[in-house]
């Protein structure tokens, strides 16, 4: 009976497996004293939508938001012709 060569390919699948999870490690160490990292990012970005949309989205950095929201679903309509 002939001997499987298959552990060549079951070994590389195993290196990238344990690649994967330290890299999930990796992050966890460096964002694992701020538990609230991604709060604090979501805050962040509500708190500058916010001030973009009291001043009607004339900064240059609130360009991003209005391919998004300028449509009848969202509510938020701005008139680009200004």
């Amino acid at each position: 009976m002939k001997e499987p060569h298959n552990y060549a390919k079951v070994g590389y699948s195993m290196i990238v497996v344990a690649a994967s999870l330290a890299a999930v490690g990796l992050i966890a160490l460096a964002i694992g004293g701020d538990v609230l990292y991604s709060d604090n990012i979501q805050r962040h970005n509500t708190l500058h939508f916010n001030e973009c949309k009291e001043n009607n989205f004339e900064d240059k950095s609130c360009e991003k938001y209005l391919d998004r929201i300028n449509n009848k679903i969202s509510g938020v309509y701005v008139d680009l012709d200004k």
